[in-house]
């Protein structure tokens, strides 16, 4: 049986609304596989679960390992695909509390991040949480030049200065980023810092199986060996070219069909708090890839029960642009049930005997006939278990059908060239050199 399943049942398509993309579907997948369609220069993730680099995925472990037994803390410096990926996986795969859980139980330093947006109290705030424990850093940036990890940076690298001298410094600060180009790159090699490499032919909202993600992941814990299993396996059941035997088909043309027929909202739903960051990690995975030439799906992210308090109302009774897919994981992640009290003051006792996650299933059902009732329609990913081997295979199973997608609408998923243009007002606007006309003429806009 599939560890990863798609089920259609909700989601009000015709079989003919796939059959007819057969042959799209057919010729999309092997410009992906054959490294040929649009965007090839950035299709390295493609087969990257069998051909990453065995020596270097060596140093991963032996630095995670190095990492664990110097530190209290680490810190994790990035921004969009240097951050979000390795946050997504180690929120699903480690105890939503796992900060405060003593360091017996964690056997792992802390994870925090910074470097992922401009809050000068936020950064403030954890240099001073930070001040008391022994750390390291690992800053990850393709150019070093990103203005929210580098500023970030520069703080990190002065506070571990004054604390440990350049020379301890220099021990527990790991680099990711180019290899052989690039301000972080040169300034690694002039400090001497460990540094791993962001592969050239993988954009960062893709690069979860290289160092970006694998170092902060192996530091953490979590058994990468395990996560790069699953990738491999998903590399290898989404090559299957019978649609109803391949879930990554199935919702690449789900998503394709929903989206012809004018939805241009796609909500991905949650019930499991430990998968929120799978959530925003999808969002940028699609939102950078299909958001272009006026054309896309605009991901969204709910977290049921708790948005159904807020967002439900919407979902049900609002205007019928969206579709949602929902995320499941079919295996308890806990046993512990309501009890039975003698005042039953809130009137809990029917639920005697309960386990909670049983009750959270129910929500998800009654929730699915209620929006499907109301015209949304819902298709469902099953995850059969949450673990590194089916959290790996989820991520190359939204990575591909993402890559088919793009190619079904007929756009570049591998670029994104919209991301620059708030960039270069940003640094008119600081009076960076070289942006002097453009700071004329925002300022007067303004």
């Amino acid at each position: 049986m599939m560890s990863i399943r798609f089920d259609l049942s909700y989601a009000n398509i015709n079989p003919s609304e796939f059959e007819n993309r057969f042959e799209q579907l057919a010729l999309a997948n092997e410009e992906l596989m054959a490294k040929t369609g649009i965007g090839n220069d950035f299709l390295g993730w493609v087969d990257y679960p069998i051909n990453y680099d065995k020596a270097e995925y060596a140093r991963i472990k032996k630095a995670a390992i190095k990492i664990q037994d110097t530190c209290d803390a680490l810190v994790i410096i990035g921004i969009g695909g240097s951050y979000l990926g390795s946050k997504a996986v180690i929120s699903a795969l480690t105890s939503p509390f796992f900060n405060e859980e003593p360091r017996s139980k964690r056997k792992a330093p802390k994870i925090y991040f910074a470097g992922q947006n401009l809050s000068g109290k936020y950064l403030e705030k954890l240099l001073e949480l930070l001040k008391d424990q022994d750390i390291c850093v690992n800053v990850i940036s393709k150019s070093g030049t990103t203005t929210e990890p580098a500023i970030a940076f520069r703080f990190f690298k002065k506070f571990m200065e004054e604390k440990y001298g350049k020379d301890g410094a220099r021990d527990r600060i790991f680099v990711t980023t180019d290899k052989s180009a690039g301000a972080l790159k040169f300034m690694a090699d002039e400090e001497g810092y460990e540094n791993f490499v962001i592969p050239d032919d993988i954009g960062g909202r893709y690069s979860v199986y290289t160092a970006v993600g694998l170092l902060p992941i192996a530091a953490a814990g979590i058994d990468i060996d395990a996560l790069m299993a699953g990738g491999k396996a998903g590399y290898e059941e989404y090559k299957n070219p019978k649609v109803d035997k391949n879930p990554c088909y199935q919702y690449a043309l789900y998503r394709n069909v929903l989206y012809n027929r004018g939805k241009s909202i796609e909500i991905l739903v949650d019930y499991d708090p430990s998968l929120e960051y799978i959530g925003e990690w999808w969002k940028q995975l699609f939102g950078e890839s299909d958001g272009k030439d006026g054309k896309g799906l605009f991901p969204s992210a709910v977290h049921f029960s708790t948005d159904l308090h807020s967002m439900g109302q919407m979902i049900q009774d609002g205007p019928k642009n969206h579709f949602e897919t929902v995320l499941v994981i079919d295996e308890d992640q806990s046993s512990i049930k309501v009890f039975h009290d003698d005042a039953n003051l809130e009137g809990l006792n029917y639920l005697n005997a309960w386990e909670i996650d049983a009750i959270n299933e129910k929500a998800f059902m009654g929730t699915l006939l209620a929006h499907v009732d109301g015209g949304v329609p819902n298709g469902i990913i099953h995850l059969k278990k949450l673990d590194a081997f089916n959290i790996g295979k989820l991520i190359y199973f939204f990575e591909k059908a993402c890559g088919l997608n793009g190619y079904l609408m007929g756009v570049n998923p591998f670029d994104q060239p919209g991301v620059e243009a708030y960039k270069k007002n940003m640094f008119a606007l600081l009076h960076k050199p070289g942006y002097e006309a453009l700071t004329t003429e925002l300022e007067e806009r303004l």
